[in-house]
């Protein structure tokens, strides 16, 4: 029998350990040219993890590619230390953006409900234009995986809802029991 909502949410860590990784062309060129380069995104999601009490792991940029975003997923993957990896941009639908199309086919479990409340929220934040995210959140092994647009509103609006349940669903993965 499945615990309640509330018994998971108890057994769940207090601490999560975040991956934080830009996908982003201008930036990445800036880096490869030894450039100073702004990230906004990246510097929210930061103050807001570690406002709630969780760590940083690991921050990175790398290029709207899609070999670079699997190459980087695989990795952080396989790193025991981590409990949540979060691509920041490329979810977008321009030609550059391949965020989703990198991260989506490697996914064990994709959690549909996450979009879908992610552009519901957006929606009553900024209209009928949320329908352009693709924002998605699915799992690899006992990790949670997020790509968010790469606007710094996007981000707020996806980790002041849903940062709160990730320690529920990190138990659910690493438990033994149904969730």
């Amino acid at each position: 029998m499945a615990l309640p909502r509330e018994e998971h949410r108890k057994y769940g860590p207090k601490i999560l350990r975040f991956a934080l990784i830009t996908v982003s062309s201008t930036r990445y060129s800036a880096k490869i040219r030894g450039e100073p380069y702004h990230d906004e995104s990246q510097e929210r999601a930061i103050r807001i993890i570690e406002g709630m009490g969780h760590i940083i792991k690991v921050k990175d940029l790398v290029d709207d590619d899609v070999n670079m975003v699997r190459i980087k997923l695989l990795e952080l993957v396989r790193d025991m230390e981590l409990d949540v990896i979060i691509f920041i941009g490329g979810t977008g639908v321009s030609k550059k953006d391949v965020t989703i199309e990198a991260v989506k086919p490697l996914l064990e479990k994709e959690l549909d409900g996450f979009g879908e409340i992610f552009r519901w929220i957006s929606f009553q934040e900024i209209g009928v234009a949320a329908f352009l995210s693709r924002a998605m959140m699915g799992t690899m092994g006992d990790k949670a995986v997020m790509c968010l647009p790469g606007s710094p509103q996007a981000v707020e609006v996806a980790l002041r809802e849903f940062l709160p349940e990730l320690p529920h669903l990190i138990y659910i993965l690493r438990s033994q029991i149904p969730s």
